[in-house]
């Protein structure tokens, strides 16, 4: 089993390290107890092809950190976003086997995204937490299938909140964001909840 982090890294600065660090401590702690701690600041160096405009750092590790990469990033447009249902479906920690998840994706039909739904919740995008905006403030559902460093850090700064989120709800709501690593509320893409799709629309 391989497990991941992916750290936005713009201009040669490494953003949200400590939420990494985090969670990277807590999910080695669960699968590896014994392994020794690891520091990702002292173990990411910034080649120096990468020091101008934005990469994906991917940091994927075991008991040890198995290989550290830098990847180009450019954020893609989103138009529309599709839920889709699976009530047994389980990503608590960032693995870098993703199938269940790339499954769920490939049903999106003509939507740029999905929002995948367990219980009649809201949980997470392919790749995001999302965020929902009231006309007052934004909030985010309590039932995150992995809880991201972007929605840890803007919880902290008490920049969104955090509540339950059913398929029922979603009218009572005018906007939906999308935030990763990559994308904090300043370049998330928002789209009116209007575009979100059911399987019969």
């Amino acid at each position: 089993m391989q497990l991941l982090e992916t750290i936005k890294c713009k201009d040669a600065k490494l953003y949200n390290l400590e939420y990494h660090q985090a969670r990277f401590d807590v999910a080695r702690k669960k699968f590896f107890p014994d392994a020794p701690k690891l520091k990702l600041e002292e173990l990411i160096e910034i080649p120096e092809t990468c020091t101008e405009g934005l990469f994906r750092c991917r940091v994927i590790y075991a008991a040890q950190v198995e290989k550290i990469e830098f990847l180009p990033h450019q954020y893609r447009s989103f138009n529309s976003i599709r839920l889709i249902e699976d009530n047994s479906i389980e990503y608590s920690s960032k693995y870098t086997d993703r199938q269940q998840l790339q499954h769920l994706y490939e049903q999106r039909g003509n939507c740029d995204d999905i929002l995948i739904v367990q219980n009649n919740c809201i949980t997470d995008s392919f790749t995001a937490n999302p965020i929902f905006f009231d006309g007052e403030k934004w909030w985010t559902p309590d039932t995150p299938l992995l809880p991201g460093t972007q929605r840890a850090r803007l919880l902290a700064e008490n920049k969104i909140s955090v509540c339950r989120i059913t398929v029922n709800d979603l009218n009572n709501y005018q906007k939906i964001g999308l935030i990763n690593a990559l994308q904090d509320m300043d370049d998330m893409p928002v789209l009116p909840v209007e575009r979100i799709r059911t399987n019969d629309k």
